[in-house]
């Protein structure tokens, strides 16, 4: 079960005094031999924990292997919004998420059901984030910048991306849950992979929820530009596909909300980014159509220009 993992890291992170060392050793609980990488960035007067976890498969890149590398990013300003705010945010939903995926895929690995490939968990943790204003509710912020979150959560190793960020503030999707965005690679919104939608299928036993993006949502933050949040801003750094896994609401929540995370909802997601990456790694899940992507580009050029920041007009 995930549920566990996800109970007790929720217990980890709701502290004032939580750090990447804390998260490493209760992953080191399950795993003595983890190779999990903690580095503290400070930035703007602030600083945050990034936690790095590479989890070797059968047949990994790690080992030699040929089976291609998932990405999971949780994707937050912070876990906590102190002193504003007393307790784990909303916003910590996607550090959760991603740590709790990893504690459980290394459970599995112990117990024998070893993934076929390598799977790379990044996020970072940072218990006392600013907030910014934002309308509907208030952003979670945080002490480093995106350009400094992708440099650390990005890996080149990843042959394709979960960005797992929660989505709560906004007025497009009133589902509380989860949802999944269209694919990104290279500038492109591409077309909702039916492997995501049919793996959404089987984990929730309902019908797909998927978050509607748009141009601007990949762009680079920084640009003066609108985003729903930074649930794809990894796809400016990095030449893969990228899909959001959203934790989702029926009402607009802000991300420096307290009392505002779903231990049920989280535990979702975390089983529907452990099923992707046993497809993944099994070549039995395909983020994009890889012929069409072709034609796209043949078509109608490249779109690499929206990953990079605007241009200054003369």
């Amino acid at each position: 079960m995930s549920l566990p993992h996800v109970i007790n890291l929720l217990d980890i992170m709701d502290s004032p005094t939580v750090s990447g060392k804390d998260i490493k050793e209760y992953l080191k609980n399950i795993d003595g031999m983890v190779e999990c990488q903690i580095k503290t960035i400070s930035e703007n007067g602030g600083n945050t924990d990034f936690v790095n976890i590479k989890i070797p498969g059968k047949n990994g890149k790690i080992k030699g292997g040929s089976s291609p590398t998932l990405g999971i990013i949780g994707r937050l300003g912070g876990i906590g919004a102190r002193p504003e705010q007393q307790g784990f945010v909303s916003d910590g939903d996607g550090a959760l998420c991603a740590v709790s995926a990893s504690a459980k895929i290394l459970a599995m690995a112990n117990k024998g059901d070893q993934l076929e490939g390598d799977i790379i968990v990044s996020t970072h943790i940072c218990p006392n984030a600013p907030t910014q204003p934002h309308e509907p509710v208030p952003f979670m912020d945080s002490p480093v910048n995106i350009s400094t979150m992708n440099t650390h959560e990005i890996h080149s190793e990843m042959d394709a991306v979960l960005s797992i960020d929660t989505t709560k503030g906004n007025e497009i999707v009133n589902y509380r849950g989860f949802a999944i965005t269209p694919t990104v690679k290279e500038g492109y919104i591409l077309k909702v992979s039916k492997d995501l939608l049919y793996i959404y299928t089987q984990v929730t036993g309902k019908h797909p929820v998927t978050l509607p993006i748009t141009t601007q949502d990949i762009t680079p933050y920084g640009n003066g530009i609108d985003h729903i949040n930074s649930i794809l801003q990894p796809s400016v750094a990095t030449d893969k596909p990228v899909v959001g896994v959203a934790i989702t609401t029926e009402t607009a929540v802000a991300g420096s909300s307290t009392g505002a995370t779903h231990p049920l909802d989280i535990e979702q997601a975390v089983r529907y980014c452990i099923e992707v990456a046993k497809l993944f790694g099994n070549e039995k899940c395909s983020f994009y159509d890889v012929d069409e992507f072709a034609k796209l580009e043949k078509f109608y050029g490249k779109m690499t220009h929206l990953q990079t920041m605007k241009k200054v007009s003369e």
